[in-house]
């Protein structure tokens, strides 16, 4: 009989700074695995964190890890060569063939551009595939932006707006809310535009309650739970919501199902 829980070593093969706590680990991988998907990394003796996955290739998987924590202040500890553990992919992810032939917006707080970010790579490399295509992003402050090389390459191709809720008198990029720019962002197509939008709670209720007022329908908008990930499997109840375990019917939910979800 299988084990399920059991992990199989991958080889770090490069490893990407962004911010003192936030590295990406790029690992060897071979597998289907789509946007908004995630891994159970493990260090053998003090245990396993979900990761989401934030870049997919050729023979890896990026993962960037926070260091919050016993098990993600080990992995931070590990070198390009050594081994981690994983298990996965888990969860239903982000289905691209919903998003091809239509107008598409991604908006992301924080961390939350990490599960996103495969699906702006996808339409970044082919623009031709979506009719307009704009990111908006928000963190908290200058030094906590993430994926700043991939950012600059977007920008070639896609509508990007980068904000940060606080800066300095130098900082010379925008300063707000994510919220703030939707009012005035232009979607050509309300009624067929789809909207992404991955971050904290607070958040996603502000952000999508913007995009409503825009005219975007509840069934384009499309949201990840990531935050609520556990086990993977469905097995120890922490991602639990009403009778919907997120870990295996989601994390990616439509907005009119995860509007009713209650922890």
């Amino acid at each position: 009989m299988e084990n399920v829980y059991l992990p199989k070593a991958s080889k770090i093969l490069d490893i990407t700074k962004h911010t003192d706590i936030d590295y990406t680990f790029k690992m060897e991988f071979e597998g289907a695995v789509k946007p908004g998907q995630f891994f159970e990394v493990s260090i053998p003796k003090y245990g396993e964190a979900p990761i989401s996955v934030c870049e997919i290739g050729d023979g890896y998987i990026g993962l960037t890890i926070r260091r919050v924590g016993v098990v993600t202040d080990i992995i931070h500890t590990f070198f390009v060569g050594d081994t981690l553990f994983m298990r996965g992919p888990y969860g239903n992810g982000f289905d691209l063939e919903t998003y091809k032939g239509k107008e598409l917006i991604v908006a992301a707080g924080g961390t939350g551009l990490a599960p996103v970010k495969g699906i702006v790579d996808y339409f970044a490399a082919n623009r031709n595939q979506v009719t307009n295509f704009n990111v908006l992003m928000g963190f908290k402050s200058p030094d906590d932006i993430l994926f700043k090389k991939n950012i600059e390459e977007w920008r070639k191709d896609v509508g990007v707006t980068l904000t940060v809720d606080k800066a300095d008198e130098s900082y010379g990029g925008n300063v707000g809310l994510i919220t703030t720019y939707i009012k005035d962002l232009n979607i050509n197509n309300v009624e067929e535009a789809q909207v992404v939008v991955v971050g904290p709670p607070i958040m996603l209720k502000f952000t999508i309650a913007e995009f409503l007022k825009r005219g975007i329908k509840e069934e384009n908008i499309w949201v990840s739970y990531e935050r609520k990930m556990c086990c993977g499997l469905g097995k120890c109840g922490h991602c639990k919501m009403d009778d919907t375990y997120i870990c295996l019917d989601g994390p990616v939910f439509n907005y009119v199902k995860a509007k009713l979800l209650m922890d």
